[in-house]
């Protein structure tokens, strides 16, 4: 285990303790604590969980009395003033895993107070606040940054060295859907999913996948949902969500992506979450499907419902490693240990004098800084926009990118007059 009063060290605070923290969080900093990180550019650096906040502290103070000496002896705040006292703790860095309407002022918080911040996807739900963020984090030399994981799933990374090698040639058509069950709704998340959907939770990363992989102008939005189950048939809670994003490329030519999203597919579903992917391009055509990567597992007396029938052990699974360490890891975990090393590379490789260079060349890096998260998060707004007008007794809005009203404008028909969502340009 390193210490960190022997090496260089990267003092973290968490915003959030759900189920999020606990799959790929709570494996990570575990990690760091009992190995640190090492590279020759910045040498040896420790990552103490140093503090958290959260709204109760009671799976906070759970897993401190659990984890032991596996996990630095980490302070718990809770209640209202949480954040504020996680950070005057001192932190250098802060990880954002609250609910998604909360980002945005746990983030604001953490780069006024000079920390440096991840926040998990969707990074906020409206360009206002995106903009306002970017401006803080630039104003304070401070890291802003997302967690979209599924960027680094093995699949869709090979996704994209197609593409960028032109192998694949000009996309035409997507669609991705993913299922989660009702235990996700009814159950891990019942507290805080009123008035919220279930796009704006996952379809953001397809979103974002879409966006980073082909590149182009997101030009139109469109949505509908189904309602009556987490919620009134007629109220603002979303059982499932579809949603559409057209986009533009230089070459003139159009596309359209279809997302399509639930958390109400039934417990017993033999996958714990159904992701599937197909886009089409000018001279090929590319299928994926998470649950179908040759692994089926039976259990008499467990599966499907306390073990899933088909495993995806990619984003993050525990292991016995042949050498008989036990191990947990994986692409969720691996994009949490990304940020710890850019972060570290701008903080300790090198000169001090150098360090705005490097601070420059990691912003650069546009699958995970707020700057170019730009026309991902527009197609959250539009969506929850859509979807409020929907709840609100007019359905079928479209939302236009960059016309001659504004960057986000909806249209409601039969309505003459449209909405300026954000005035900017998208």
């Amino acid at each position: 285990m390193t210490s960190p009063e022997s090496t260089n060290s990267l003092r973290a605070g968490m915003v959030g303790m759900g189920m999020i923290f606990d799959e790929t969080y709570r494996p990570f900093f575990e990690r760091t604590h009992r190995e640190g990180l090492y590279d020759r550019r910045f040498g040896d650096v420790s990552v103490p969980l140093v503090a958290v906040a959260t709204r109760t502290g009671t799976r906070a103070e759970a897993y401190k009395r659990a984890a032991g000496n596996a996990i630095h002896p980490f302070v718990s705040h809770a209640g209202a003033d949480s954040v504020a006292k996680m950070l005057a703790a001192g932190v250098d860095f802060v990880c954002v895993a609250s609910p998604d309407d909360r980002h945005f002022g746990a983030a604001k918080a953490a780069l006024e107070a000079g920390a440096h911040v991840l926040i998990e996807k969707p990074s906020v739900l409206r360009l206002q606040e995106l903009d306002e963020l970017v401006e803080l984090a630039h104003s304070k030399n401070r890291l802003a940054k997302v967690v979209y994981h599924k960027l680094l799933d093995p699949d869709h990374k090979k996704l994209r060295t197609l593409v960028h090698d032109q192998v694949l040639k000009h996309v035409n058509t997507g669609y991705c859907s993913l299922l989660e069950p009702k235990s996700i709704s009814g159950g891990q998340f019942a507290e805080w999913i009123v008035g919220r959907n279930p796009g704006t939770y996952v379809a953001c990363h397809y979103i974002k996948l879409i966006d980073f992989t082909f590149g182009g102008r997101l030009k139109t939005i469109t949505a509908t949902g189904q309602r009556g189950l987490v919620g009134p048939k007629d109220g603002p809670t979303w059982d499932s969500t579809q949603m559409r994003m057209v986009y533009e490329y230089d070459s003139g030519r159009d596309a359209a992506f279809d997302i399509h999203t639930s958390w109400v597919t039934p417990d017993n579903f033999p996958g714990y979450v159904e992701q599937e992917v197909q886009f089409r391009f000018d001279n090929g055509v590319w299928n994926g499907h998470s649950r179908k990567r040759g692994v089926e597992l039976t259990v008499e007396g467990e599966t499907p419902l306390k073990r899933k029938i088909t495993v995806n052990n990619h984003y993050n699974g525990t292991f016995l490693e042949p050498w008989g360490e036990r191990s947990q890891r994986g692409y969720g975990i691996e994009v949490l240990e990304r940020f710890a090393r850019e972060l570290a590379y701008v903080k300790f490789s090198g000169a001090g004098a150098d360090e705005p260079q490097r601070l420059a060349e990691v912003q650069a890096l546009s699958y995970n800084d707020l700057a170019a998260d730009r026309q991902s998060v527009a197609a959250v707004q539009a969506l929850e926009a859509i979807l409020e007008r929907h709840a609100a007794g007019e359905p079928d809005c479209v939302v236009r990118v960059n016309d001659s009203h504004g960057g986000l404008t909806l249209y409601r028909p039969g309505k003459a007059e449209p909405i300026v969502l954000y005035s900017g340009r998208v």
